[in-house]
C-alpha cells in the first residue's frame, strides 16, 4: 500500500514521504490517526497545496519539543526508594514513577515517552531517555536514592567512648 506522510513517522519517514507499508498498517493506524493518506494522483495535488501548512506544524511541533528537551535536560530528578541490606530496591524504578516525579516537577510527559530498557534497581544515578518528538530524545539524569535517613556512624563511637568511661568510676 502506497502513502504519503503527512506528519514525521518513527522508524518511516517524514512528512511529503512516499512510503509503501503493509495494508493493515496503513489501514488500521497510518490512515485513522491522520499520519498520512493514500498516494493517488488526487491526493498528490491536495497533498502540495497543503503541505506548506503541515510543515509549518511540524516545524511548531519539533520547536516545542527542543525547548522541552534543554528544559529536561537541565532537571535533576531525585526519587527516594525504600531500599534493604547492601543497598538493594525494594521494588524497582519504572516508566510511571519517573513520569510523576517529573509531574510533580512541573513537566507533564506521557509515560509512554519514557524509554527504559529495563526498570531501575539500584542506588545511583542513571541516564533515562525521553522521546519527545520522532528525531528529538533527551536524557534526563535520574537519581535514586534511600528514603531512610542516614545515620551518621561517627556518632555512635563517642557514645561507645562514654560508657567505658562511665562504668570505670
Amino acid at each position: 500500500m502506497k502513502l504519503i506522510l503527512r506528519a514525521d513517522v518513527e522508524n518511516l519517514g517524514n512528512l511529503g514521504d512516499v512510503v509503501t507499508v503493509k495494508p493493515g498498517y496503513g489501514r488500521n493506524f497510518l490512515l485513522p490517526q491522520g499520519l498520512a493518506m493514500v498516494a493517488s494522483e488526487a491526493n498528490m495535488k491536495a497533498f502540495e497545496l497543503e503541505r506548506k501548512k503541515l510543515q509549518e506544524r511540524m516545524d511548531a511541533l519539533r520547536a516545542d519539543a527542543q525547548a522541552l528537551c534543554a528544559r529536561l535536560e537541565a532537571l535533576e530528578v531525585v526519587i527516594p526508594m525504600h531500599v534493604g541490606d547492601n543497598d538493594k530496591l525494594y521494588g524497582s524504578v519504572t516508566s510511571s514513577i519517573i513520569g510523576d516525579a517529573l509531574t510533580a516537577l512541573g513537566v507533564d510527559v506521557d509515560r509512554r515517552r519514557i524509554l527504559m530498557d529495563a526498570p531501575i534497581r539500584t542506588l545511583g544515578e542513571h541516564p533515562v531517555r525521553v522521546r519527545l518528538h520522532a528525531s528529538i530524545v533527551a536524557t534526563v539524569p535520574v537519581k535514586v536514592i534511600s528514603d531512610h535517613p542516614v545515620v551518621e556512624e561517627e556518632a555512635q563511637p563517642e557514645a561507645e567512648a562514654e560508657a567505658p568511661a562511665a562504668e570505670a568510676e
